[in-house]
């Protein structure tokens, strides 16, 4: 967490020339993030080093998401050749922290957080490309690209394809509203911040992915946390309570198993990417959730040809703790 070497140099002209730079925290992209503090003010400086990273599609969101009334942090300095981004600090409250700390605010969190979904998928969504059928496929097959091959297993690649394209026309159903999928929304990435009634007191962070396509998606990624145990009950829960207020149309319990699915597989190539290809092992401790969630999503009868895939291709043994041995103790 070394401060990039031109730093200095940008915080000097953008006023904070007497900044002190502190490591803040890193993702599983190739960005880093430090506090800059000088002076009673602190804000957050975003290393996006190119060509690896491009901040201008966060920029844009941002601009977006600020402009319907969303806490996303302003952006108060830029250098897009150097790839740094100065940006508005949240402040240490993170809803992941704050619930492990205080689990009694846990549906008041949550039914927060679902609120604020609800309220962005009514309003236009942002001008960016369509969450559609190639995405998903690209998506899925890194379960067969990278988690298949670590575990010793030759599949039925064709087969997955195809059982895909069998189940996603539920979430491409043309009367299913087109809305801003943030696509990383979870407890790592929500703030708790003071004021902002219209953003529900939560701010917002990496939402430069994001994409147009179905509602359930970001409400599966809240409640489906990759990286947080949300109780079976609290997902249920607020699962009918987006419905209530949100009032979805078409079959959403079944996009919502599909999405699910389809994220879940997803995320368990992710991880075992970042710890073959990126030199990040730890990522294989959330590997035995994924596949907890990822079958608990292929249970619903709407992703009965997905299910019989993997039970054809992958066996029990072959899921949960396959790649343990190579997670850091």
């Amino acid at each position: 967490m070394t401060p990039p070497a031109a730093a200095p140099a940008f915080l000097a002209s953008a006023g904070w020339g007497n900044a002190h730079i502190l490591p803040l925290a890193g993702d599983a992209s190739f960005r880093r993030y430090f506090r800059i503090v000088e002076e009673g003010r602190q804000a957050v400086l975003m290393d996006a080093p190119p060509p690896h990273e491009d901040p201008r599609p966060f920029l844009a969101i941002a601009d977006h998401l600020i402009g319907q009334g969303f806490a996303a942090p302003q952006i108060l300095a830029r250098d897009l050749d150097q790839g740094l981004v100065l940006l508005e600090d949240f402040g240490d409250i993170r809803v992941r922290e704050y619930l492990d700390a205080s689990p009694h605010e846990e549906l008041a969190v949550y039914e927060r957080a679902v609120t604020l979904l609800a309220d962005l998928h009514r309003l236009p969504p942002a001008d960016l490309p369509p969450y559609d059928r190639a995405v998903y496929q690209r998506e899925t097959a890194l379960l067969t690209e990278w988690y298949c091959p670590a575990a010793g297993l030759t599949v039925d690649e064709p087969g997955y394809t195809a059982a895909w394209d069998a189940v996603l026309p539920v979430v491409e159903e043309d009367d299913a509203p087109k809305v801003t999928v943030l696509r990383d929304y979870h407890a790592e990435n929500i703030m708790l911040i003071p004021g902002h009634e219209q953003s529900r007191g939560l701010g917002l962070l990496d939402f430069q992915d994001a994409l147009i396509g179905h509602p359930a998606y970001d409400l599966v990624s809240l409640l489906q946390d990759a990286r947080r145990d949300v109780p079976i009950e609290v997902e249920a829960e607020m699962l009918s309570y987006y419905k209530r207020i949100a009032g979805p149309k078409g079959d959403f319990d079944a996009a919502y198993a599909v999405l699910g699915a389809q994220r879940n597989a997803k995320i368990i190539g992710i991880f075992t990417r970042l710890w073959q290809r990126d030199g990040k092992p730890r990522y294989l401790s959330f590997l035995p959730r994924m596949w907890s969630l990822l079958e608990r999503d292929l249970a619903h009868p709407a992703l009965a040809p997905v299910a019989q895939w993997f039970a054809a291709n992958i066996p029990a043994d072959k899921r949960h703790d396959a790649l343990a041995g190579h997670a850091p103790a």
